[in-house]
């Protein structure tokens, strides 16, 4: 491991932004801004139940997890056509870009659109194509993760990755997300056998709200390769020893803890411990267009709260291009530009 070069901690901000970085918890409905939102909605004629830009982001108050779904999903309402989930993903990606962002693993939730009437086809085929202009235009990778909601059935999910089979080919992965409480990640054992048997990627959200204990499951009954949040594992101490054996990532989202009172306090984050005690933390922006910022505003925000290092920097960015499921090559290309980042820093001063 690169032995991190002391950093001021004035300049810790800049070499936050300036580093490259892999974004493997986003959510591209919840990546959707209010402006995007009133312009697609007027592209395709619908009526918001909100006056304005200012009066939509002012209810952009939280009190947890279902409640920001609630407002999720009826934003996601004005994703009709194929130009429309190009338009979010486009957005999105040149945002992370600005960011650093070399490669971004993106969630969608199918699910969500065709109980209104699209075609899945709509909207794979236009997340798709925002990816490939982006690699072109903007030199950032990025790939798609087909998320289950666990608040429906795994019937539905079964029914969902059926009408994906022609399509899988533009997605990598599959995930389980939306209301996590009462919901236990063994609920979609064999759809995610069946997933798992067609090579794509498992991941899935267990322990942001819900106990150790879905974690456990994402893990031994899913056989899930990443945990989506899972800042409840430092409750259980044989589930810690556990993912830092098998550095199983977690894909962590501190400005998301804190809007949904996971951590009411953001200098209460338990990133830095999560680190302490060997874990492969990755820092991501969730649902950014709601919960406050992208993944350089999680960055700056969490490590001006709790302290954290340019050590600390160091390992949240290696770890993010570990745990994705980029190509080995591309991983030790960007981690090499990781390492190029801090040294010029040190030559700065």
């Amino acid at each position: 491991m690169f032995k991190v070069p002391p950093i001021p901690a004035d300049r810790l901000p800049a070499l936050l932004r300036a580093m490259p970085k892999a974004e493997l918890h986003i959510h591209i409905e919840g990546s959707l801004e209010p402006e995007l939102i009133f312009t697609l909605a007027r592209r395709n004629d619908l009526t918001l139940p909100y006056a304005s830009v200012d009066e939509l982001r002012s209810a952009y108050a939280f009190t947890n997890l279902q409640s920001f779904l609630d407002i999720y999903y009826a934003g996601a309402s004005v994703l009709l056509h194929e130009q429309d989930f190009y338009d979010m993903a486009r957005a999105y990606l040149a945002r992370a870009a600005m960011d650093n962002v070399a490669h971004t693993e993106i969630f969608f939730d199918p699910q969500t659109h065709t109980a209104h009437g699209v075609a899945i086809e709509t909207v794979i085929n236009g997340l798709h194509r925002a990816c490939e202009d982006a690699r072109a235009e903007l030199g950032i990778s990025a790939t798609l993760i087909l998320c289950f909601l666990r608040h429906l059935s795994e019937a539905s999910a079964f029914e969902t990755l059926e009408q994906a089979l022609p399509l899988i080919d533009k997605i990598v992965g599959v995930g389980l997300d939306s209301s996590e409480l009462g919901h236990p990640p063994e609920k979609f054992a064999r759809v995610f056998a069946r997933c798992r048997d067609l090579g794509l990627h498992l991941v899935a959200h267990a322990g942001e709200e819900g106990p150790p204990a879905y974690i456990w499951s994402a893990l031994d009954v899913l056989k899930v390769e990443r945990i989506d949040h899972g800042v409840q594992a430092v409750h259980d101490a044989a589930l810690m020893k556990r993912l830092a054996q098998d550095r199983i990532a977690l894909t962590v989202c501190p400005l998301s803890n804190q809007k949904l009172r996971v951590f009411p306090n953001l200098a209460d984050h338990n990133l830095g411990r999560l680190l302490e005690a060997g874990l492969a933390a990755t820092v991501n922006s969730d649902d950014p267009a709601y919960f406050g910022g992208y993944i350089n505003d999680n960055f700056t925000q969490v490590f001006a709260a709790t302290g954290l290092t340019a050590r600390n920097a160091y390992q949240l960015a290696f770890n993010s291009f570990e745990a994705s499921f980029a190509s080995n090559a591309d991983k030790r290309v960007w981690e090499h530009r990781l390492k190029e980042t801090f040294e010029r820093f040190v030559e700065y001063d």
